[in-house]
C-alpha cells in the first residue's frame, strides 16, 4: 500500500480560515455559514485526498471558536424514520448526540439544536425531550409556508418569520447538521430574515468540501463525490451562472445550481435590493482545491474510492437498501475510468482464499466458504477464510496481527480452553446454533488470552496498525464482523453475497 500524501492540511487551514473571516467582515461582522459535509470523521475526504485529516474541520472550528456560535440542525423526518449514518452504523439523532459530545471534547459548545420541518412527530418529540432534559436548548422550525414557489409568502411573518429567532452573540454562526437535507439553508435564511427586520445587515455563505469547484468537472475526486451521493442522485456540472457572470468555469452540483435562482430571489426579497451573489459558486468559501499538492496521488485515491462505492451499493442493493439505478450510476463511473472491480488490490486475494478453502475442505461439505484479504501498510496482502470455529473476518485479523508481530503461524493466540468455554457459553447457555466466532467475539477472546499469553499480548498491540488498511470479503459481513472491522478503522468492501442461506442473521 502506498502512503503518498496528496493534501496539505496546514495550507488548507490557513486558506480556509482566511476565506471565512474575510466573508464575515464583508457582512458587517455577522455571517450565517451553512456548514455542509461531515464535521468530524470525514473519512470520504481522507480517502480521496490522501493526507487530509478527517477532523481538520474541527481544528478549523477550534481556531474560530472565539468568533463562532454553532447551531446543529436535524430534520424531524430523519429522526422519525431512523435514518442511518452508514460509516458509523448509527441513526442521525444518535449522530447528533455524538457530535455534541465530540464538540465538547474539543472545547466547543453547541448553542442549540434546531429540529427542522417539525410536525409533532412522536420520535422528534422524544428526541427534543431527551435533549432538553440534559440541558440542551432546542428550537423547532416547521415547514416553511410557500416554499419553494411563493417567495412573497416565504419571506413574510408567516414564512421565515414564523420560526423562533435564535439569539446569537458572535460574528460567525456556523449552521451544521448530520447529512444532507437537515434544514441548514432554511435555518440560515430564517435567521437572515429576522436580522434584516431588526435592521442588522448580516450575510449568508456556504462551506462544502465537495465537489471541488476549481478542479476539472470529470476529475476523479469530483466523480468520487458523485459516486458517494449516487443514492440521492447528486451530479456535478459546470455552474452556468458563474460561467455567464465571469466567463470562468467552476464546478458545482445539481442541487445548488437548481436552487440558486430561488435563493437569489429570497435574498433579494429580504434585503430589498440586488443579491450580493451572482452564482452558487460565489456563495461558497471552499478552499480544498488549493491544498492539493500531488494531483496524481489524489486521482488514484479517488478512483479507488469509486470502486469502494461500487461494492457498497452492490451490497445495499441485494439487502434492499437501495435501487438498481444507484448501482448503475456508479457502474458508469467505473467504465469512464476504465476500471473493473478486480482493480481493488484485495479483491482477488479474498476470492482466491475462499476458492482454495472450497477445494481443500469443501468435499462433502455444503457450507459456504468465505474469504477475506487485507492490504497492510507495508504492502503485504494477508488472507483468511472461515472455519467451523471462526468467521473469515476473525481469521483474517488474527493472521494480520500475527504477521505484524512476527509471531510464527504454529503459535495459537487464543488457546483451546478459551474457545471451548465460548463454544459452551454460546450453545449451552445462550442456546445459539452458531458456534463460529465473529470478529467482536474473537477480539474479546483475544483480550482474555492476552492476560496470560505473551504472544496474544504482543499481537493485540498491533491492532491499531490496521487502521486505514484496505479489506475485502467475499461475503457481506455479519453484524459482529461489521462492527469489529469498523472499530478497527479499516476500509471495508465486500462482494454482494450472503454468508449463510438463512434469511435471518443475528
Amino acid at each position: 500500500m502506498k502512503n503518498e500524501i496528496g493534501f496539505d492540511n496546514d495550507r488548507y487551514l490557513k486558506e480556509q480560515k482566511a476565506a471565512i473571516l474575510e466573508r464575515v467582515e464583508k457582512f458587517n461582522n455577522k455571517l450565517y455559514l451553512e456548514f455542509g459535509g461531515k464535521l468530524l470523521y470525514d473519512y470520504h475526504a481522507s480517502r480521496v485526498l490522501p493526507g487530509y485529516d478527517p477532523n481538520v474541520k474541527m481544528r478549523l472550528l477550534q481556531e474560530l471558536k472565539d468568533k463562532a456560535d454553532i447551531l446543529l440542525c436535524i430534520y424531524a423526518g430523519d429522526i422519525e424514520r431512523k435514518k442511518l449514518r452508514a460509516d458509523f452504523g448509527i441513526t442521525y439523532d444518535a449522530d447528533a448526540l455524538k457530535l455534541i459530545d465530540n464538540l465538547r471534547v474539543w472545547g466547543i459548545n453547541v448553542l442549540g439544536v434546531v429540529i427542522t420541518r417539525f410536525e409533532n412527530q412522536p420520535a422528534a418529540i422524544q428526541f427534543k425531550n431527551k435533549l432538553e432534559r440534559r440541558g440542551i436548548t432546542v428550537y423547532t422550525h416547521r415547514y416553511t409556508k410557500g416554499y419553494p414557489t411563493d417567495v412573497d409568502l416565504i419571506v413574510s411573518d408567516e414564512g421565515y418569520g414564523a420560526n423562533t429567532y435564535i439569539e446569537t452573540k458572535k460574528p460567525l454562526v456556523i449552521v451544521t447538521g448530520p447529512g444532507p437535507g437537515s434544514g441548514k439553508l432554511a435555518t440560515c435564511l430564517s435567521q437572515f430574515y429576522h436580522d434584516y427586520k431588526k435592521g442588522l445587515k448580516s450575510g449568508y455563505a456556504k462551506f462544502e468540501t465537495f465537489p471541488i469547484w476549481n478542479i476539472a468537472l470529470k476529475h476523479p475526486v469530483n466523480i468520487a463525490y458523485e459516486a458517494a451521493t449516487a443514492d440521492i442522485r447528486d451530479f456535478n456540472l459546470i455552474d452556468p451562472f458563474h460561467l455567464d457572470a465571469y466567463e470562468k468555469a467552476a464546478v458545482n452540483y445539481n442541487r445548488d445550481v437548481e436552487a440558486f435562482p430561488l435563493v437569489r430571489r429570497i435574498l433579494e426579497k429580504i434585503t430589498g435590493g440586488e443579491s450580493f451573489y451572482k452564482s452558487p459558486t460565489d456563495m461558497g468559501v471552499n478552499k480544498a482545491g488549493f491544498a492539493i499538492t500531488n494531483d496524481a496521488v489524489v486521482k488514484e485515491a479517488a478512483k479507488q474510492e469509486v470502486l469502494r462505492r461500487y461494492f457498497r451499493y452492490q451490497c445495499e442493493y441485494v439487502m434492499g437498501f437501495t435501487d438498481k439505478e444507484t448501482v448503475q450510476r456508479v457502474e458508469l463511473a467505473i467504465r469512464d475510468f476504465n476500471l473493473k472491480p478486480e482493480d481493488r488490490a484485495v479483491v482477488m486475494p479474498a476470492r482466491d482464499s475462499a476458492a482454495k478453502a472450497q477445494q481443500t475442505e469443501g468435499k462433502g461439505n455444503e457450507g459456504i466458504f468465505c474469504g477475506a484479504a487485507i492490504e497492510l501498510k507495508d504492502g503485504n496482502i494477508i488472507t483468511g477464510c472461515n472455519s467451523p470455529m471462526m468467521h473469515a473476518a476473525s481469521s483474517l485479523i488474527l493472521h494480520a496481527i500475527k504477521h505484524l508481530a512476527e509471531i510464527p503461524e504454529k503459535i495459537d493466540l487464543i488457546p483451546s480452553h478459551i474457545t471451548d468455554s465460548l463454544k459452551h457459553f454460546k450453545t449451552e447457555i445462550l442456546n445459539e446454533s452458531a458456534v463460529s466466532l465473529d470478529l467482536e467475539e474473537t477480539l474479546v477472546a483475544l483480550s482474555i488470552s492476552a492476560a496470560t499469553n505473551p504472544a496474544a499480548k504482543l499481537a493485540i498491540e498491533k491492532l491499531k496498525d490496521l487502521k486505514d488498511c484496505e479489506v475485502h470479503m467475499t461475503h457481506i459481513p455479519t453484524p459482529g464482523d461489521d462492527a469489529g472491522l469498523r472499530r478497527l478503522g479499516v476500509n471495508l468492501t465486500s462482494d454482494p453475497n450472503f454468508s449463510t442461506n438463512n434469511l435471518f442473521i443475528s
